[in-house]
């Protein structure tokens, strides 16, 4: 049984966040993921993002160097690359370089703010690509500065997926016209993508931009999370009405608030309310009430804690490698599934083997070391 993307060869040119996160689910399903380094390092367990992947240091500025990258991404499906515009133009292996030797390329750039506009050239990180799409005003409290919801959202929501999502699209055209294409993946453009539901709420003035006054921004009693005995938490969050009336009555709340679940006016005295209620009872103590139920009621687990949970542990979400926490392969498919994850190698430490599958010879190799093309 084969993996679903075996034999397709990627380059990644190393780099940080997004980039290497499209490179290690790729390498999950099974594509051949070769990391050009800078440099060589010794193996770190830790570095997840390089699960599955094989990596060749080379000098790109040495003649030699930029040569070995570029017959590598002659023979390549995909390149991805998260640099600035320009640097790989710099570089040498900029698009239209890479596409004159190998015309059914599909080359990946992965920026936050894209590659043209006047912020094109400008530094950034995941809260500023927030910032400029408007995802980032609602989240936190009211009358506070808003809350960076890590780097989920920009970096591999609005970064990441869209750019998988480009390769995969580019991938199943160039099985048709038998041509490549570069893909523009830019945070400001991903972030907004996924932003449907809300701009529809808005459109039919369902949603203000007011902070804490909505359903989904922790406005709503029935869609926040609220302190329990012991100082955990739970996720409660049964939107529908029918969900709502399974909370009332698990929780012995007042049942009358079921016809009422929609009326904001009631919002902000109910939260407080809600809040005392949960306040009475242990984290364990709720859930075991809601237990098999529809009154939609999570524990909100820190990360030393998830890997335990029953249904985690059921479905295998989380495995150790090395004794190393990380994330199993998702998603799941029925016939070709994932390669369950090794530990990553160093970098660099492929590159002896990588240069003989190119027929380099020892020789070879041991004069490109001595020339300081491999680093």
């Amino acid at each position: 049984m084969g993996t679903a993307l075996h034999q397709l060869k990627v380059i990644e040119m190393a780099g940080l966040g997004p980039a290497p996160l499209a490179g290690q689910l790729l390498a999950d399903l099974g594509a051949e993921v070769i990391v050009i380094d800078r440099t060589s390092t010794p193996a770190d367990p830790t570095d997840i993002n390089r699960r599955h992947k094989r990596s060749i240091a080379l000098d790109l500025k040495n003649p030699a160097g930029l040569a070995i990258a570029q017959q590598l991404i002659a023979a390549a499906d995909v390149v991805i690359e998260g640099f600035r515009p320009g640097v790989m133009e710099k570089l040498g292996l900029g698009p239209e370089a890479c596409l004159s030797h190998n015309p059914k390329l599909i080359y990946g750039r992965m920026t936050g703010w894209g590659q043209t506009g006047p912020l094109a050239q400008t530094a950034g990180h995941d809260l500023n690509y927030l910032a400029l799409t408007g995802a980032l005003y609602p989240l936190g409290v009211a009358g506070q500065p808003p809350m960076p919801p890590l780097n989920l959202v920009a970096d591999y929501g609005g970064g990441t997926m869209f750019l998988l999502l480009g390769i995969l699209a580019a991938l199943y055209e160039r099985d048709r016209s038998g041509q490549g294409q570069v893909i523009d993946a830019a945070m400001v453009d991903g972030v907004p993508a996924m932003m449907g539901l809300l701009h529809t709420w808005l459109a039919r003035q369902w949603w203000t931009i007011e902070r804490e006054a909505n359903f989904l921004d922790g406005g709503a009693p029935f869609y926040r999370c609220y302190a329990t005995a012991d100082n955990k938490y739970l996720a409660v969050a049964p939107l529908e009405p029918h969900f709502f009336k399974e909370l009332l009555t698990k929780a012995a709340l007042p049942s009358e608030h079921y016809s009422s679940q929609y009326q904001k006016a009631n919002w902000p005295e109910r939260s407080q309310y809600y809040a005392e209620i949960f306040r009475q009872k242990t984290q364990a103590e709720w859930l075991s009430l809601f237990e098999g139920s529809d009154a939609c009621v999570a524990p909100v687990l820190d990360f030393n804690e998830v890997e335990a949970h029953p249904h985690n542990a059921a479905r295998g979400n989380f495995v150790r490698v090395n004794e190393v926490l990380q994330a199993a392969p998702a998603p799941r498919l029925s016939r070709t599934p994932a390669k369950a994850p090794i530990a990553p190698t160093g970098a660099g430490e492929d590159t002896a083997s990588i240069l003989a599958e190119l027929a380099y010879s020892p020789e070879q190799i041991a004069a490109l070391r001595a020339l300081g093309a491999l680093t």
